[in-house]
């Protein structure tokens, strides 16, 4: 079964850096997309960036783009997301999700990958606290 699995998450202080690491089962990641999103207490879960595919493009929200950087790794089944330059407004509960259709399929496009409504499976979660 599809399976995605949430690591890297911790307390880092405002301008260091994380790693978060999103590791993937049941599927072929090579032909899905996978979206990093988060949500913060008492607000709705909002895109971070989304890694398609085949072509792999990336895309990102304005609040993170030129600090964070998504990456794939197909042979380890592995999406990262490396973050640096945080700030407090970036502690969040981090996710990663992908669609249940193949990259033909999915819907994922540059102004519509930030759509939760697309991803059909979702990980856990893990916790980014970043302090002032």
């Amino acid at each position: 079964q599809v399976q995605l699995v949430e690591s890297g998450g911790s307390l880092v202080q405002s301008g260091g850096s994380l790693r978060l690491a999103c590791a993937t089962s049941g599927f072929t990641l090579d032909d899905y997309a996978i979206g990093w999103f988060r949500q913060a207490p008492g607000k709705e879960r909002e895109g971070v960036g989304c890694t398609s595919a085949p072509e792999i493009d990336t895309y990102y929200a304005d609040s993170v783009k030129g600090r964070f950087t998504i990456s794939r790794d197909n042979a380890k089944n592995t999406v990262y997301l490396q973050m640096n330059s945080l700030k407090p407004e970036d502690t969040a509960v981090y996710y990663c999700a992908t669609p249940r259709g193949r990259s033909d399929q999915d819907g994922i496009a540059p102004t519509t990958w930030s759509f939760t409504s697309l991803y059909d499976y979702w990980g856990q979660g893990t916790q980014v606290t970043v302090s002032s």
